[in-house]
C-alpha cells in the first residue's frame, strides 16, 4: 500500500534527516517504526503525510508511492482525500472544542455521515459519553481516543500514529495498543505506528523497522524482531539475564555498527 524508496528529506536546504530511507507497509498489516530520539521517525511521517513544507524541510530524492500512486509531490490535502490519516505527536485536539465538533472536524475533506460519528463511538465508547465536553478539559488518554478518533472521520486506508503512548500511564498505553489492534483486525485498517516504547509497538505489529540516522538498519517480522539478541539487549533494554543496559553500553553498540 505504501512504499518509500531511497527518500532524502532535507531541512532548510542544508541539514540532511533521511539518508536513502526505503521501506514498505503492505495492505491490511500493522508496520511499526522504531528508533532513538533524532532517528528520522517524525520526519519520516510528515514525507509520508506531506507536511515538509510546513517546516521548510522537502523530500529531495526517492519517491513516495500509495496505493500504486507516486504522491510524492502532492500537497497534504489531497492525501488526505486519498486515504492517509495522521495522529501528530502530542494529540493536538482542538481544545476549545467539544468532543463531538472535534470529530466532524476530522471529516473536513468530506461529507460528515452519522455512519461514521456512530463507528468512532462504538469504539471508543468513552468519546460517546463524554461528547459535549470541552476537549482541553479531558485526560491524556482520552484526548489520544479523541484524536484517533477524529483521524479515523477521514475514512483512512491507511492510519498514521506518531508516538501514541506519549506521556500516558502504563495502563493507558495497554489500552489505546488494544484499541490500535482492533481496528486493525476488525476493519482492516492499514497501521504505521512509531514508537519509542518498542516492546509494545511490536507486540501489535505484524512486521517492523528500526531507525538510526534517517536510514533503517533492521527490520523484519515483529516476532522476529521481538526475539532478535540486538533488539532486545539494545533497543528492549534487555541483556541475555533480563539486566537493562546503560545508555553508555548502547551508545558503544551503536558505534560499533556504524551506525553513529
Amino acid at each position: 500500500m505504501l512504499t518509500l524508496n531511497n527518500v532524502e528529506v532535507i531541512y532548510d536546504d542544508v541539514i540532511l534527516v533521511l539518508r536513502g530511507l526505503s521501506l514498505s507497509v503492505p495492505e491490511g498489516q500493522v508496520v511499526a517504526l522504531l528508533g532513538s530520539n533524532g532517528a528520522g521517525k517524525s520526519t519520516t511521517l510528515k514525507a509520508v503525510s506531506g507536511l515538509l513544507p510546513s517546516e521548510r524541510g522537502a523530500v529531495t530524492d526517492g519517491s513516495v508511492t500509495f496505493a500504486g500512486e507516486d504522491i510524492t509531490s502532492m500537497d497534504a490535502a489531497e492525501r488526505v482525500r486519498r486515504g492517509m490519516s495522521l495522529c501528530m505527536e502530542g494529540r493536538h485536539v482542538f481544545s476549545h472544542l467539544t468532543v463531538a465538533d472535534n470529530l466532524v472536524a476530522g471529516a473536513y475533506t468530506r461529507k460528515e455521515s452519522k455512519e461514521d460519528l456512530e463507528l468512532v463511538y462504538e469504539f471508543f465508547p468513552k468519546l460517546a459519553d463524554m461528547r459535549a465536553r470541552i476537549a482541553g478539559y479531558l485526560s491524556g488518554g482520552e484526548q489520544q481516543m479523541l484524536a484517533i478518533g477524529r483521524a479515523l472521520m477521514a475514512r483512512p486506508k491507511l492510519l498514521m500514529l506518531d508516538e501514541p503512548s506519549l506521556g500516558l500511564a502504563p495502563l493507558l498505553v495497554q489500552e489505546i495498543f488494544g484499541y490500535i489492534k482492533r481496528l486493525n483486525v476488525e476493519q482492516g485498517l492499514t497501521v504505521l505506528v512509531i514508537e519509542q516504547n518498542a516492546r509494545r509497538a511490536l507486540e501489535i505489529a505484524d512486521h517492523g523497522f528500526i531507525m538510526e540516522q534517517g536510514r533503517i538498519v533492521l527490520e523484519g517480522p515483529a516476532a522476529e524482531l521481538s526475539e532478535n539478541p540486538d533488539v532486545k539487549e539494545f533497543y528492549l533494554g534487555l541483556g541475555e539475564e533480563g539486566s537493562r543496559k546503560s545508555y553508555r553500553d548502547v551508545k558503544h553498540y551503536k558505534r560499533r555498527k556504524r551506525w553513529l
